[in-house]
Parts: structure tokens; C-alpha cells; sequence
């Protein structure tokens, strides 16, 4: 009897955490790193390693390491803007500044104890 019951607890923990991905979240953009994102052919024996940019974004109690999908979306994003943003699967989609961005989340890690909630956005 208990164990079904714990069973129902955990079914019902779980889909309420996966419905919570879709939800709209507000966020910071932490920093922003260069990180070496693979290599390019350049000539028959000559690699050129190829740097991608990262960013952390933090939310009230995680931060996610997300990069750039593509090569050619290569625009500088400002650090300590807020944003609006949506988890699903390995993406996230928000804005800054009323642009909108999709990256892939690369890591994610619980946000540091110490640090500030990210900035709820008003709402006019």
C-alpha cells in the first residue's frame, strides 16, 4: 500500500517537473566565455581549432552554460542583462533587449548559494 502510494508521489513530482521546463522563467546572463567548440580543415593537413561563445545564465536556482547552435548567429550578448526564457529538451529559447535567441543548454549546475536571485521583469 505504502509503496504505491510512494510510486503515485513520484509519477506526479515528475510531471509536474517536466511541465515546468515549458514555463516561461526569468533569468541573468551571468558571463560570457570563449570556449573552443571543434576544428576546421584549412588545407589538406592543417586544422584551425574554432572558438564558440558560452554563456551562463542563472535563475533563481540554476545555471545553465548554454552556446550558439550555429556558426553564423554569432552575436555578443550583454552580461548582467535579464531574460526571458523557455527550456525544451537540450534548448533554450529567450530574449534580450526584445530579440529572441535558441541555444543549446551544454551543462546545467545549481546556482551558488551566495549568489542573487535573478531580477523578476515587470510587468506593465
Amino acid at each position: 500500500m505504502t509503496k504505491t502510494i510512494v510510486l503515485l508521489a513520484v509519477v506526479v513530482l515528475s510531471a509536474g517537473a517536466a511541465a515546468a521546463k515549458d514555463k516561461e522563467m526569468q533569468g541573468t546572463i551571468v558571463s560570457e566565455n570563449s570556449v573552443p567548440c571543434g576544428s576546421e580543415a584549412k588545407g589538406k593537413k592543417q586544422t584551425v581549432s574554432m572558438m564558440c561563445q558560452e554563456y551562463v545564465i542563472r535563475t533563481d536556482a540554476t545555471d545553465y552554460h548554454v552556446r550558439q547552435e550555429k556558426e553564423e548567429h554569432k552575436a555578443l550578448l550583454p552580461v548582467n542583462a535579464p531574460v526571458e526564457l523557455t527550456l525544451s529538451k537540450d534548448k533554450m529559447k529567450f530574449k534580450v533587449n526584445g530579440k529572441g535567441y535558441e541555444m543549446l543548454v551544454v551543462s546545467e549546475s545549481a546556482a551558488p548559494m551566495g549568489a542573487a536571485p535573478a531580477p523578476a521583469a515587470a510587468k506593465p
